[in-house]
Protein backbone atom coordinates (compact mmCIF):
# COMPACT_ATOMS: atom_id res chain seq x y z
CA UNK A 1 0.00 0.00 0.00
CA UNK A 2 1.12 3.59 -0.70
CA UNK A 3 0.55 6.70 1.46
CA UNK A 4 1.08 10.26 0.25
CA UNK A 5 1.99 11.48 3.72
CA UNK A 6 3.15 14.83 2.30
CA UNK A 7 -0.50 15.61 1.49
CA UNK A 8 -1.93 17.83 4.29
CA UNK A 9 -5.22 15.95 4.04
CA UNK A 10 -3.56 12.64 4.91
CA UNK A 11 -4.16 11.41 8.48
CA UNK A 12 -1.95 8.97 10.34
CA UNK A 13 -5.07 7.94 12.28
CA UNK A 14 -7.15 7.12 9.21
CA UNK A 15 -8.90 3.86 8.39
CA UNK A 16 -6.50 3.56 5.46
CA UNK A 17 -3.60 3.22 7.91
CA UNK A 18 -5.53 0.68 9.97
CA UNK A 19 -6.19 -1.41 6.88
CA UNK A 20 -2.55 -1.25 5.81
CA UNK A 21 -1.42 -2.32 9.29
CA UNK A 22 -3.56 -5.43 9.02
CA UNK A 23 -2.03 -6.31 5.65
CA UNK A 24 1.63 -5.84 6.54
CA UNK A 25 4.04 -4.16 8.95
CA UNK A 26 4.96 -1.39 6.51
CA UNK A 27 3.68 0.75 3.62
CA UNK A 28 5.42 2.74 0.89
CA UNK A 29 5.18 6.54 1.24
CA UNK A 30 6.05 9.75 -0.55
CA UNK A 31 9.12 10.01 1.72
CA UNK A 32 10.17 6.36 1.94
CA UNK A 33 8.69 3.69 4.21
CA UNK A 34 6.07 3.90 6.96
CA UNK A 35 6.41 1.37 9.80
CA UNK A 36 2.96 0.55 11.21
CA UNK A 37 3.28 -2.17 13.86
CA UNK A 38 4.55 -2.12 17.43
CA UNK A 39 7.22 -4.81 17.41
CA UNK A 40 8.81 -3.64 14.15
CA UNK A 41 8.84 -0.05 15.44
CA UNK A 42 10.49 -1.17 18.68
CA UNK A 43 13.22 -3.07 16.82
CA UNK A 44 13.91 -0.42 14.20
CA UNK A 45 14.21 2.41 16.72
CA UNK A 46 17.44 0.76 17.92
CA UNK A 47 18.56 -0.98 14.74
CA UNK A 48 22.36 -0.70 14.28
CA UNK A 49 22.02 -0.02 10.54
CA UNK A 50 19.78 3.01 11.04
CA UNK A 51 20.59 6.52 12.18
CA UNK A 52 18.40 9.42 13.28
CA UNK A 53 16.48 10.33 10.14
CA UNK A 54 14.95 13.75 10.76
CA UNK A 55 18.11 15.47 9.53
CA UNK A 56 16.78 15.02 5.97
CA UNK A 57 13.34 16.48 6.68
CA UNK A 58 14.03 19.92 5.15
CA UNK A 59 15.60 18.31 2.06
CA UNK A 60 12.45 16.24 1.52
CA UNK A 61 10.78 19.58 0.84
CA UNK A 62 13.55 21.10 -1.28
CA UNK A 63 15.04 23.15 1.58
CA UNK A 64 18.80 22.62 1.47
CA UNK A 65 20.22 25.99 2.50
CA UNK A 66 19.35 29.10 4.45
CA UNK A 67 18.97 29.99 8.15
CA UNK A 68 16.42 27.30 8.90
CA UNK A 69 18.37 24.52 7.16
CA UNK A 70 21.53 25.54 9.04
CA UNK A 71 19.78 25.57 12.42
CA UNK A 72 18.08 22.23 11.75
CA UNK A 73 21.34 20.50 10.89
CA UNK A 74 22.90 21.72 14.15
CA UNK A 75 20.26 20.19 16.43
CA UNK A 76 21.55 17.71 19.00
CA UNK A 77 18.74 15.46 17.74
CA UNK A 78 20.34 15.41 14.29
CA UNK A 79 23.90 14.76 15.45
CA UNK A 80 25.50 11.35 15.76
CA UNK A 81 28.47 9.83 17.59
CA UNK A 82 30.70 12.01 19.75
CA UNK A 83 29.03 15.28 18.72
CA UNK A 84 25.66 13.94 19.84
CA UNK A 85 27.04 12.53 23.09
CA UNK A 86 28.86 15.76 23.98
CA UNK A 87 25.91 18.07 23.30
CA UNK A 88 23.43 15.82 25.05
CA UNK A 89 25.64 15.57 28.15
CA UNK A 90 25.89 19.35 28.34
CA UNK A 91 22.13 19.89 27.92
CA UNK A 92 20.93 17.08 30.20
CA UNK A 93 21.29 19.00 33.51
CA UNK A 94 18.43 21.33 32.51
CA UNK A 95 16.05 18.38 32.69
CA UNK A 96 17.32 16.27 35.61
CA UNK A 97 14.74 14.33 37.65
CA UNK A 98 15.77 16.08 40.85
CA UNK A 99 15.24 19.51 39.31
CA UNK A 100 11.95 18.55 37.67
CA UNK A 101 10.52 16.92 40.82
CA UNK A 102 11.39 20.02 42.83
CA UNK A 103 9.26 22.16 40.51
CA UNK A 104 6.00 20.23 40.99
CA UNK A 105 4.47 22.87 43.34
CA UNK A 106 5.20 25.60 40.79
CA UNK A 107 3.58 23.59 38.00
CA UNK A 108 0.49 23.05 40.16
CA UNK A 109 0.26 26.73 41.10
CA UNK A 110 0.72 27.79 37.48
CA UNK A 111 -2.08 25.51 36.26
CA UNK A 112 -4.44 26.83 38.96
CA UNK A 113 -3.54 30.44 38.13
CA UNK A 114 -4.35 29.95 34.44
CA UNK A 115 -7.71 28.26 35.11
CA UNK A 116 -8.62 31.04 37.54
CA UNK A 117 -7.75 33.53 34.81
CA UNK A 118 -10.13 32.24 32.12
CA UNK A 119 -12.01 35.17 30.58
CA UNK A 120 -15.34 33.41 31.14
CA UNK A 121 -16.19 31.06 34.02
CA UNK A 122 -17.65 28.22 31.92
CA UNK A 123 -15.77 28.32 28.64
CA UNK A 124 -12.30 28.93 27.27
CA UNK A 125 -10.23 28.78 24.12
CA UNK A 126 -8.03 26.06 25.51
CA UNK A 127 -4.89 26.64 23.44
CA UNK A 128 -4.49 30.38 23.97
CA UNK A 129 -5.85 30.47 27.53
CA UNK A 130 -4.16 27.40 28.96
CA UNK A 131 -1.95 25.15 26.80
CA UNK A 132 0.14 27.94 25.27
CA UNK A 133 0.90 30.03 28.38
CA UNK A 134 1.37 26.89 30.50
CA UNK A 135 3.93 25.36 28.11
CA UNK A 136 5.77 28.66 27.59
CA UNK A 137 5.99 29.49 31.28
CA UNK A 138 7.14 25.97 32.17
CA UNK A 139 10.08 26.19 29.77
CA UNK A 140 10.87 29.68 31.12
CA UNK A 141 10.96 28.22 34.64
CA UNK A 142 13.18 25.34 33.52
CA UNK A 143 15.73 27.55 31.76
CA UNK A 144 15.64 30.46 34.20
CA UNK A 145 14.00 32.93 31.81
CA UNK A 146 11.59 35.63 33.02
CA UNK A 147 8.08 34.12 33.09
CA UNK A 148 6.51 37.40 32.00
CA UNK A 149 8.31 36.99 28.66
CA UNK A 150 6.26 33.88 27.84
CA UNK A 151 4.39 35.60 24.92
CA UNK A 152 7.70 35.96 23.05
CA UNK A 153 8.48 32.29 23.64
CA UNK A 154 4.99 31.21 22.59
CA UNK A 155 4.70 33.38 19.49
CA UNK A 156 7.99 32.49 17.88
CA UNK A 157 8.23 28.89 19.08
CA UNK A 158 4.73 28.21 17.78
CA UNK A 159 5.69 29.57 14.37
CA UNK A 160 8.92 27.56 14.27
CA UNK A 161 6.80 24.52 15.14
CA UNK A 162 5.25 24.77 11.66
CA UNK A 163 8.55 23.29 10.46
CA UNK A 164 7.45 19.95 11.88
CA UNK A 165 4.40 19.85 9.62
CA UNK A 166 4.10 18.72 6.01
CA UNK A 167 3.31 22.33 5.02
CA UNK A 168 6.87 23.39 5.88
CA UNK A 169 7.68 24.70 2.40
CA UNK A 170 4.73 27.10 2.36
CA UNK A 171 5.46 28.25 5.90
CA UNK A 172 9.22 28.71 5.46
CA UNK A 173 9.25 32.57 5.31
CA UNK A 174 7.32 32.82 8.58
CA UNK A 175 9.47 30.09 10.16
CA UNK A 176 12.73 31.85 9.28
CA UNK A 177 11.42 35.21 10.50
CA UNK A 178 10.44 33.63 13.84
CA UNK A 179 13.81 31.88 14.05
CA UNK A 180 15.58 35.21 13.55
CA UNK A 181 13.52 36.82 16.32
CA UNK A 182 14.18 33.93 18.71
CA UNK A 183 17.91 34.14 17.95
CA UNK A 184 17.73 37.82 18.89
CA UNK A 185 15.94 36.98 22.13
CA UNK A 186 18.51 34.30 23.02
CA UNK A 187 21.40 36.66 22.23
CA UNK A 188 19.96 39.22 24.68
CA UNK A 189 19.57 36.58 27.40
CA UNK A 190 23.14 35.35 26.90
CA UNK A 191 24.52 38.91 26.98
CA UNK A 192 22.70 39.59 30.26
CA UNK A 193 23.99 36.38 31.84
CA UNK A 194 27.56 37.16 30.81
CA UNK A 195 27.26 40.52 32.55
CA UNK A 196 25.21 39.24 35.51
CA UNK A 197 25.47 35.45 36.01
CA UNK A 198 22.52 33.71 37.69
CA UNK A 199 22.08 30.28 39.22
CA UNK A 200 20.28 29.02 36.12
CA UNK A 201 20.76 26.82 33.09
CA UNK A 202 21.84 29.57 30.68
CA UNK A 203 24.67 30.55 33.01
CA UNK A 204 25.63 26.88 33.37
CA UNK A 205 25.87 26.55 29.59
CA UNK A 206 28.04 29.64 29.39
CA UNK A 207 30.40 28.13 31.95
CA UNK A 208 30.47 24.92 29.90
CA UNK A 209 32.18 26.89 27.16
CA UNK A 210 35.24 27.12 29.40
CA UNK A 211 35.69 23.42 30.07
CA UNK A 212 37.34 20.83 27.88
CA UNK A 213 34.18 20.09 25.88
CA UNK A 214 33.59 23.72 25.00
CA UNK A 215 30.34 24.68 23.35
CA UNK A 216 30.92 26.89 20.34
CA UNK A 217 29.01 30.15 20.10
CA UNK A 218 26.87 28.65 17.33
CA UNK A 219 26.14 25.53 19.38
CA UNK A 220 25.14 27.68 22.34
CA UNK A 221 22.67 29.78 20.31
CA UNK A 222 21.27 26.84 18.38
CA UNK A 223 20.83 24.72 21.50
CA UNK A 224 19.03 27.42 23.46
CA UNK A 225 16.65 28.09 20.58
CA UNK A 226 16.01 24.35 20.29
CA UNK A 227 15.32 23.97 24.02
CA UNK A 228 12.91 26.90 24.04
CA UNK A 229 11.08 25.77 20.91
CA UNK A 230 11.07 22.06 21.75
CA UNK A 231 9.99 22.55 25.34
CA UNK A 232 7.10 24.74 24.28
CA UNK A 233 5.74 23.27 21.07
CA UNK A 234 5.35 19.62 22.05
CA UNK A 235 3.74 20.32 25.43
CA UNK A 236 1.28 22.85 24.00
CA UNK A 237 0.21 20.45 21.25
CA UNK A 238 0.01 17.42 23.54
CA UNK A 239 -2.11 19.23 26.12
CA UNK A 240 -4.57 20.19 23.39
CA UNK A 241 -4.70 16.60 22.16
CA UNK A 242 -5.22 15.40 25.73
CA UNK A 243 -8.23 17.68 26.13
CA UNK A 244 -9.65 16.45 22.82
CA UNK A 245 -9.16 12.82 23.87
CA UNK A 246 -10.80 13.26 27.27
CA UNK A 247 -13.76 15.13 25.77
CA UNK A 248 -14.32 11.98 23.72
CA UNK A 249 -14.10 9.89 26.92
CA UNK A 250 -15.96 11.79 29.67
CA UNK A 251 -15.99 8.86 32.12
CA UNK A 252 -12.18 8.83 32.06
CA UNK A 253 -12.13 12.59 32.74
CA UNK A 254 -14.35 12.13 35.78
CA UNK A 255 -12.12 9.29 36.97
CA UNK A 256 -9.03 11.50 36.65
CA UNK A 257 -10.74 14.19 38.75
CA UNK A 258 -11.49 11.61 41.44
CA UNK A 259 -8.04 10.01 41.31
CA UNK A 260 -5.41 12.68 40.58
CA UNK A 261 -2.67 10.11 41.22
CA UNK A 262 -3.55 8.79 37.75
CA UNK A 263 -2.11 11.95 36.16
CA UNK A 264 1.06 10.19 35.03
CA UNK A 265 -0.85 7.25 33.59
CA UNK A 266 -3.18 9.68 31.81
CA UNK A 267 -0.22 11.30 30.04
CA UNK A 268 1.09 7.93 28.86
CA UNK A 269 -2.32 6.77 27.64
CA UNK A 270 -3.01 10.02 25.76
CA UNK A 271 0.39 9.82 24.08
CA UNK A 272 -0.28 6.22 23.09
CA UNK A 273 -3.59 6.92 21.32
CA UNK A 274 -3.22 10.58 20.30
CA UNK A 275 0.46 11.70 20.15
CA UNK A 276 1.55 15.06 18.79
CA UNK A 277 4.67 13.40 17.36
CA UNK A 278 2.93 11.26 14.75
CA UNK A 279 6.11 9.57 13.61
CA UNK A 280 9.73 9.02 14.64
CA UNK A 281 12.22 9.05 11.78
CA UNK A 282 15.20 6.86 10.92
CA UNK A 283 17.52 6.65 7.89
CA UNK A 284 19.33 3.58 6.56
CA UNK A 285 23.11 3.82 6.82
CA UNK A 286 23.64 0.92 4.40
CA UNK A 287 21.70 -1.63 2.39
CA UNK A 288 20.09 -4.30 4.57
CA UNK A 289 17.09 -6.61 4.70
CA UNK A 290 14.52 -6.47 7.49
CA UNK A 291 11.74 -9.03 7.73
CA UNK A 292 11.94 -9.78 4.04
CA UNK A 293 12.05 -6.12 2.92
CA UNK A 294 15.19 -4.88 1.14
CA UNK A 295 16.00 -1.41 2.45
CA UNK A 296 18.51 0.66 0.49
CA UNK A 297 21.06 2.99 2.06
CA UNK A 298 19.59 6.48 2.44
CA UNK A 299 15.99 5.27 2.71
CA UNK A 300 13.86 7.26 5.18
CA UNK A 301 11.65 5.28 7.55
CA UNK A 302 8.78 6.95 9.40
CA UNK A 303 7.78 4.91 12.43
CA UNK A 304 4.11 5.75 13.02
CA UNK A 305 3.61 6.28 16.76
CA UNK A 306 -0.19 6.07 17.00
CA UNK A 307 -0.43 3.09 14.66
CA UNK A 308 2.20 1.20 16.66
CA UNK A 309 0.73 2.28 19.99
CA UNK A 310 -2.71 0.91 19.10
CA UNK A 311 -1.44 -2.19 17.27
CA UNK A 312 -3.66 -5.09 18.44
CA UNK A 313 -0.68 -7.48 18.25
CA UNK A 314 0.93 -5.61 21.15
CA UNK A 315 -2.18 -4.12 22.78
CA UNK A 316 -5.20 -6.43 22.23
CA UNK A 317 -7.65 -3.65 23.16
CA UNK A 318 -5.45 -0.95 21.65
CA UNK A 319 -8.26 1.34 20.50
CA UNK A 320 -9.75 1.49 24.01
CA UNK A 321 -8.72 4.57 26.01
CA UNK A 322 -8.24 3.58 29.66
CA UNK A 323 -5.99 5.44 32.08
CA UNK A 324 -6.05 2.51 34.54
CA UNK A 325 -4.89 -0.14 32.06
CA UNK A 326 -1.33 -1.45 31.89
CA UNK A 327 0.18 -0.81 28.46
CA UNK A 328 3.56 -1.45 26.81
CA UNK A 329 5.70 1.68 26.43
CA UNK A 330 4.62 4.07 23.66
CA UNK A 331 7.02 5.73 21.22
CA UNK A 332 5.83 9.34 21.51
CA UNK A 333 9.24 10.36 22.89
CA UNK A 334 11.20 8.31 20.35
CA UNK A 335 13.66 5.67 21.46
CA UNK A 336 17.30 4.66 21.66
CA UNK A 337 20.10 7.19 22.12
CA UNK A 338 17.92 9.96 20.64
CA UNK A 339 15.17 9.56 23.27
CA UNK A 340 13.55 12.95 23.89
CA UNK A 341 15.78 15.15 26.02
CA UNK A 342 12.85 16.80 27.80
CA UNK A 343 10.63 13.78 28.40
CA UNK A 344 10.78 14.12 32.21
CA UNK A 345 9.61 17.74 32.03
CA UNK A 346 6.78 16.96 29.63
CA UNK A 347 5.60 14.01 31.69
CA UNK A 348 5.77 15.96 34.93
CA UNK A 349 4.13 19.22 33.85
CA UNK A 350 1.28 17.48 32.02
CA UNK A 351 0.71 14.98 34.83
CA UNK A 352 0.20 17.92 37.20
CA UNK A 353 -1.96 19.97 34.84
CA UNK A 354 -4.43 17.31 33.68
CA UNK A 355 -5.83 16.23 37.10
CA UNK A 356 -6.24 19.88 38.14
CA UNK A 357 -8.08 20.62 34.91
CA UNK A 358 -10.28 17.58 35.45
CA UNK A 359 -11.24 18.79 38.92
CA UNK A 360 -11.90 22.37 37.83
CA UNK A 361 -13.46 21.84 34.38
CA UNK A 362 -16.31 19.38 34.79
CA UNK A 363 -18.04 17.78 31.82
CA UNK A 364 -15.94 19.55 29.12
CA UNK A 365 -17.52 19.71 25.63
CA UNK A 366 -16.06 20.92 22.34
CA UNK A 367 -17.24 24.36 21.29
CA UNK A 368 -17.57 25.71 17.76
CA UNK A 369 -14.65 26.83 15.64
CA UNK A 370 -11.86 24.36 16.44
CA UNK A 371 -8.94 24.49 13.99
CA UNK A 372 -6.29 21.80 13.56
CA UNK A 373 -2.85 21.24 12.11
CA UNK A 374 -2.52 18.43 9.55
CA UNK A 375 -2.70 14.94 11.07
CA UNK A 376 0.83 14.09 9.97
CA UNK A 377 4.15 15.50 11.03
CA UNK A 378 3.62 17.11 14.44
CA UNK A 379 -0.06 17.74 15.06
CA UNK A 380 -2.42 19.39 17.52
CA UNK A 381 -5.14 22.02 17.76
CA UNK A 382 -4.57 25.58 16.63
CA UNK A 383 -7.74 26.67 18.41
CA UNK A 384 -9.84 24.48 20.70
CA UNK A 385 -12.94 26.14 22.18
CA UNK A 386 -14.21 24.23 25.21
CA UNK A 387 -17.33 24.69 27.32
CA UNK A 388 -17.57 23.14 30.77
CA UNK A 389 -19.26 23.24 34.15
CA UNK A 390 -17.00 25.08 36.59
CA UNK A 391 -16.36 23.35 39.90
CA UNK A 392 -17.78 25.13 42.97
Amino acid sequence: MYFDIADPSFSVQSELVRQARERDWYAETSYGIAVLRYEETRELLRHPKLRQGSVRWPAHHGITSGPFADWWSNWVLNKEGQDHHRLRRLLNPAFSRRLVDGLVPRFQALAAELVDGFAEPDRCEFVSEFASPYAARVIAIMLGLPEEEWPVIARDSGTIGLAMNVTIRDDLPAIEAALDRLYGYVDEVVAKRRHDPHDDFVTALLRARDDEDRLTETELRDSLVLLIFGGYDTTRNQLGLAMQTFMDHPAQWRLLAERPELGGAAVEEVMRVNPTTTWVTREALEDFTFQGLDIAAGTTLHLFTESSGTDPRAVPDGDRFDITAERPPHFGFGGGIHYCLGHLVARCDMSQALPLLARRMRDPRPGDGARWMPRSGNTGPIELPVTFTPAP
